[in-house]
């Protein structure tokens, strides 16, 4: 009675129905031959669940298969189309991570020159906690027509770089399909701002459109290595005087994952990654986790010398996500020691999300992108030395608003990879690292990639950045400013409780210039830059 009562019980549902239907579907074609033709696809499917549903309670990978045969297939369908039917049918406009469905909106109005405004006000709590704002003016001022740009170059630098302040953040082709490269680059071509490489290197497809190219240096030192994994300086000379790559950026780090080196496969390297990385067919592709070319802030400031030399003068800069505020504290006594600093520093938040990670350090590593930013600002206000060296930022930067407020932390342009992938059509499916990009962004399938239509894309970009800077100059003016840069702390307000409103200038408090050198006025800052040593990335160690 017991096995009755399992082999007829509900969870076996599905693998019983097709057993019944398997033997009388076999007995019906013996009974009667003259139709047996008419039989044979129910025959066949039939006699498929009931294999399936033997192979499901005699397998051991999965648990709910072995109970639920058959059925259980259900759950795997429904998990692998979750994702969609959140997305399509119960997200609100302000709900979707990590983009809500209205921030990815008005990315794909303003790259179409679609209207991108909204009625009927706000959907956003203005009074819940978390909520900012920006103050406008009474005497607003005359909209400014000349596009926004920052000269980048200190003093030791030959070829200074007048930047846009909305630039194409790094992501590599490897990471990226070619045509999604080919558009990108010729948006910035068309839009007159820059390109980042991405650590991958510059690849025949950054070079076809001939739009400014910023130069990404990793720790694989991909595009100027030798063949053991080096530096070399004589590939990197090579590269560096082409006059389409207009700075160089040294990678230390990245938001999405910080610390952490990649492989790619033997197998997955191809002729033509291959030829672009300079890395050898049949090897795996190396990046490590550090570089090999330096390994104390002072031989960072030296290479970052050799760097500004081999390429003939041109903007060296270093890019990072902030991890223990005592290392770029060391960065800063080095520059003060040697002499040499970086022309420009970008400052990656962990919220960076180009590259995939493992999800402890994609969601619990690494300094969001606004503590990062001010700490950099200020560390540099303090070492007196903020005149000379730029600061970009990257970090879901996607509206004006998003790039007002990056500016007033201390910012002096922003960088941004996910707002022009969605520009190119990313839909966020969040299959970046599967190969399996549905609208041919993030692969390198070329079946999938040649979904790109690089004209339509190229235009695309290009109305994306001016339609956001266009905004911007709005909210410039409204403010009662001429230029983004004037953007202060006590321009925007933050609220902490319904009852409780704190400006900016209270959340980020500023440093006096030169203050580090001569005593900080917070002791806790002061005891970091006491600890930290132009010698070492580590925190300098005292004897007992």
């Amino acid at each position: 009675m017991r096995l009755l009562s399992l082999i007829f019980a509900p969870r076996h549902f599905a693998l019983i129905l097709g057993l019944v239907f398997f033997v009388w579907t076999l007995a019906a074609m013996t009974l009667h031959p003259a139709r047996a033709g008419l039989l044979v696809i129910p025959l066949v499917i039939f006699g498929g669940l009931l294999a399936v549903g033997v192979s499901d309670m005699l397998q051991k990978r999965h648990s709910v298969l072995r109970n639920y045969p058959i059925l259980a297939h259900m759950r795997f369908i429904l998990e692998e189309i979750r994702p969609e039917i959140r997305q399509y049918f119960f997200e609100s406009e302000t709900d979707g991570s990590p983009f809500s469905r209205d921030r990815r909106a008005v990315v794909y109005q303003r790259a179409k020159m679609q209207l991108d405004k909204r009625p009927f006000g706000t959907q956003l709590a203005v009074y819940s906690d978390g909520f900012e704002w920006m103050l406008h003016s009474l005497s607003p001022r005359p909209l400014a027509t000349a596009p926004f740009r920052i000269a980048i170059g200190g003093p030791d630098c030959k070829q200074p770089y007048s930047a846009s302040v909305l630039n194409i953040s790094a992501m590599s082709f490897g990471a990226l399909s070619a045509n999604a490269i080919r558009a990108l680059n010729g948006g910035a071509k068309a839009g007159g701002f820059a390109h980042d490489t991405g650590e991958g290197g510059f690849s025949p497809y950054h070079a076809e459109k001939g739009g400014d190219v910023i130069w990404e240096i990793g720790s694989g030192y991909f595009g100027c290595r030798t063949l053991d994994g080096a530096f070399s300086p004589e590939r990197f000379a090579e590269t560096a005087k082409n006059p389409q790559i207009k700075m160089i950026e040294i990678k230390l780090s990245q938001g999405a994952k910080p610390g952490h080196g990649g492989v790619l496969p033997a197998a997955k390297v191809t002729p033509e990654i291959s030829a672009i990385r300079g890395v050898p067919m049949g090897r795996d592709c190396i990046s490590p986790p550090g570089h090999s070319a330096f390994s104390t802030p002072l031989e960072l400031m030296a290479f970052i010398r050799q760097l500004r030399e081999l390429s003939g003068g041109k903007p060296v800069g270093i890019k990072f996500c902030l991890g223990q505020p005592v290392e770029f504290l060391a960065i800063c006594k080095a520059m003060l020691a040697s002499g040499t600093a970086p022309d420009f520093i970008v400052v990656d938040g962990k919220e960076g999300g180009t590259g995939a990670a493992p999800p402890e350090f994609m969601d619990h590593l690494g300094m969001p992108m606004r503590d990062g930013l001010t700490f950099v600002h200020n560390t540099l206000v303090g070492i007196g030395l903020r005149d000379q060296v730029r600061v970009g930022c990257s970090g879901k930067i996607l509206t004006a608003f998003d790039m007002a407020r990056a500016m007033a932390l201390g910012a002096d342009w922003c960088n941004s990879a996910r707002g022009f992938m969605f520009a190119l059509g990313c839909i966020q499916s969040l299959s970046c690292h599967t190969d399996a990009c549905p609208t041919g962004v993030a692969t390198q399938d070329p079946w999938r990639g040649r979904a790109i239509h690089v004209p339509d894309k190229t235009e695309r970009v290009g109305n994306f950045h001016r339609a956001t800077l266009h905004c911007l100059a709005e909210l410039t003016a409204a403010a009662g400013l001429d230029h983004p840069n004037q953007f202060d702390l006590d321009h925007f307000r933050r609220r902490i409780s319904e009852s409780s409103v704190v400006s900016f200038a209270d959340l980020y408090p500023d440093l006096e210039t030169g203050e580090l050198v001569r005593g900080a006025r917070d002791p806790r800052l002061a005891a970091l830059w006491d600890k930290a040593s132009a010698e070492h990335f580590s925190p300098q160690r005292r004897a007992a």
